[in-house]
C-alpha cells in the first residue's frame, strides 16, 4: 500500500473533515482544505504524473517547493503513484518547482503557488508546464495498477515501510491524536522537513495548521483563532 494511500485511509470516514489550513503570511492569505479535497488533488497529480510523464514505481520526483497546499497535492500524489520523492533534480523523471526556479531538466512541472488555485498567469518557458492547469484536467480517482509494496523507496533513501514507521513513532511520541489541531512553521525540506512538517501530523489523523513565512507577531493569534492544540517549529 502506498504512503497516501495509509494516510488518508483513515481519514475517508470523514471526507469533509478539515485537513490542512494553510496560511501564507507574505500574501495575506488563509486556505482550508478538506480530506476530500486533499484526496482529489492527490488523484489528479498521481493521475497527471502516469499520464503525462509515464511515472512508475521507484522512479525519482524531485519537489523543490515550500511548504504550501500545492506541495501537500503534490507529495500525496506522487507517493500514490509509488513515486520517490528526492530533492534534487538529477535523474528525476519530472521536477517540481517554483516559478521564480530555473530548471534545466528534461521535464519540469511550475507550481504557481496561487493561494486561490490558478494556474501561471503567463506559460512558463522552455517547455515547462503548468502543473495546476494541466494537472486539474486529470481525473478525480486514482487506481494503480498494482499495490506499491512496502519496500518502495518513497522519500530520499528510505522505503514506503520506514518512511511511515518513523512517521507513526514521531507523532506518538509527540502525542499527537486525530483530535488535535496542529500549527507548524516548518518549512517542507526534502526529506526530514516533510517527515517532521507534513507526514508527522497526518500519520496522526491530525488537522494541520501550516503558516509559511510567518510573521512570530501572528503566531498567537493564529493559535487562538484556530484552537491549535500542539506546535511545530524548525
Amino acid at each position: 500500500m502506498s504512503l497516501t494511500e495509509q494516510l488518508l485511509r483513515p481519514l475517508l470516514a470523514s471526507p469533509a473533515k478539515p485537513l490542512i489550513t494553510h496560511y501564507d503570511d507574505r500574501v495575506g492569505s488563509r486556505v482550508e482544505l478538506s480530506v476530500a479535497t486533499m484526496q482529489n488533488w492527490a488523484a489528479k497529480t498521481a493521475n497527471w504524473l502516469v499520464d503525462e510523464f509515464d511515472v512508475e514505481q521507484g522512479d525519482a520526483v524531485a519537489v523543490r517547493l515550500p511548504a504550501h497546499w500545492q506541495t501537500a497535492g503534490v507529495l500525496l500524489g506522487a507517493w500514490w503513484c509509488g513515486a520517490r520523492v528526492v530533492a534534487e533534480p538529477e535523474g528525476a523523471r519530472v521536477v517540481f518547482t517554483t516559478p521564480d526556479e530555473e530548471i534545466d531538466a528534461p521535464a519540469v512541472a511550475v507550481v504557481s503557488l496561487d493561494p486561490m488555485g490558478r494556474g501561471l498567469s503567463t506559460p512558463p518557458s522552455g517547455g515547462a508546464l503548468d502543473y495546476l492547469s494541466e494537472a486539474r484536467m486529470s481525473g478525480d480517482q486514482f487506481f494503480p495498477m498494482q499495490p506499491t509494496p512496502g519496500d518502495t523507496p518513497a522519500l530520499g533513501s528510505s522505503t514506503v515501510d520506514e518512511v511511515w514507521a518513523e512517521a507513526t513513532a514521531r507523532a506518538a511520541k509527540l502525542g499527537l491524536t486525530a483530535s488535535d489541531r496542529v500549527l507548524s512553521t516548518m518549512d517542507w525540506t526534502v526529506p526530514d522537513g516533510v517527515l517532521d512538517g507534513l507526514l508527522v501530523p497526518l500519520a496522526a489523523s491530525a488537522h494541520l495548521v501550516q503558516v509559511t513565512n510567518a510573521d512570530p507577531a501572528k503566531l498567537s493569534a493564529r493559535r487562538e483563532a484556530e484552537r491549535t492544540t500542539a506546535d511545530l517549529t524548525a
